[in-house]
């Protein structure tokens, strides 16, 4: 068997021109890392999931609900509620749809600009701005709202239900109410509209003599009828 394999290494030239093994070399691709990747500028955070279920015909339908609400933390919000044949379904669509329905939230030096009370269905929620340094004070849903969308210092209260479902989407649309006033809302008051002034005499001694002659005048009218007669 050895002199066999001798002669067939003899007989194959390209087995003894094959020369020292070359150290592996990677091709032109790079290797993957989890870092290469682009990082969504969206951050994400589940606010609700539950088992729900439809009674068809043919019998009960279970799918699953989530809620999640997205934000980039610089002022860009967006809340959405899929459902989904599982989990991992409902949760695709759940994110899609709120990057399709951000709103920009208004934030003057790093809280809101005035005091607002909202409500949604049975959702009652309450928001103050604070001073800086003060941070978030607030619980459940809405400080997980507060936080996607930039709030550095407020406080806010849930005041009506627990659903928070609501309670998230009452918070959305009182941040969406805070509007921009500008110069063209502003009330200009047009120069026919202000109210006439009084015009006051500009030589008050031409006045004062002119009452004084009124009366002169009756007298040497009464003179002249006397004269007359």
């Amino acid at each position: 068997m050895a002199e066999y394999k001798k002669q067939n290494n003899t007989t194959n030239p390209q087995a003894n021109n094959r020369g020292p093994k070359k150290p592996f070399q990677r091709g032109g691709r790079r290797p993957f890392k989890r870092g290469d990747r682009e990082r969504d500028e969206f951050q994400q955070k589940m606010v609700d999931l539950a088992r729900v279920t439809r009674v068809m015909a043919g019998g009960k339908r279970m799918k699953f609900r989530a809620c999640m609400v997205v934000g980039d933390g610089k002022g860009q919000i967006g809340v959405a509620v899929a459902k989904g044949s599982d989990v991992a379904g409902a949760i695709t669509k759940s994110v899609s749809k709120a990057k399709k329905a951000l709103i920009n939230v208004i934030i003057i030096d790093g809280t809101l600009p005035h005091e607002i009370n909202m409500k949604f269905g049975a959702a009652k929620i309450m928001m103050k701005p604070a001073k800086k340094g003060n941070g978030i004070k607030a619980g459940g849903v809405l400080r997980t709202v507060l936080e996607l969308a930039g709030v550095k210092d407020v406080t806010a209260k849930i005041l009506g239900t627990n659903n928070k479902v609501n309670n998230v989407k009452a918070a959305v649309k009182a941040l969406d109410s805070f509007k921009v006033t500008t110069a063209g809302h502003r009330k200009i008051v047009k120069t026919s509209d202000k109210p006439k002034e009084e015009v006051k005499d500009v030589n008050p001694s031409a006045s004062a003599s002119s009452s004084a002659e009124a009366p002169k005048d009756k007298q040497d009218d009464k003179e002249n009828k006397e004269i007359k007669k």
